[in-house]
């Protein structure tokens, strides 16, 4: 019996947050704009060809034992 007003109150909540967030968000009632960055496809090709082009340079990767609390490089086995 009670499991009915659970799922109905989880529901419920679901619908009263879609209603908020779309209210919120959506229909901004808070005023404000969408910033250019977000709604200009031009501007974010650019952005993502910049962020695709810088070099990446890592160490090799680690692996943490969380009893010791000490750091283990990795080793591949074309390394030993």
């Amino acid at each position: 019996m009670s499991a009915k007003y659970i799922i109905g109150s989880i529901l419920a909540s679901f619908g009263v947050a879609y209603v908020c967030d779309t209210t919120i968000s959506d229909r901004k009632i808070f005023g404000g704009t969408t910033p250019g960055t977000v709604s200009n496809k031009g501007w974010w090709e650019e952005t993502d060809k910049k962020f695709q082009a810088w070099p990446r340079t890592a160490g090799p990767p680690v692996v943490m034992n969380p009893i010791s609390r000490q750091n283990f490089i990795v080793k591949s086995q074309s390394d030993l």
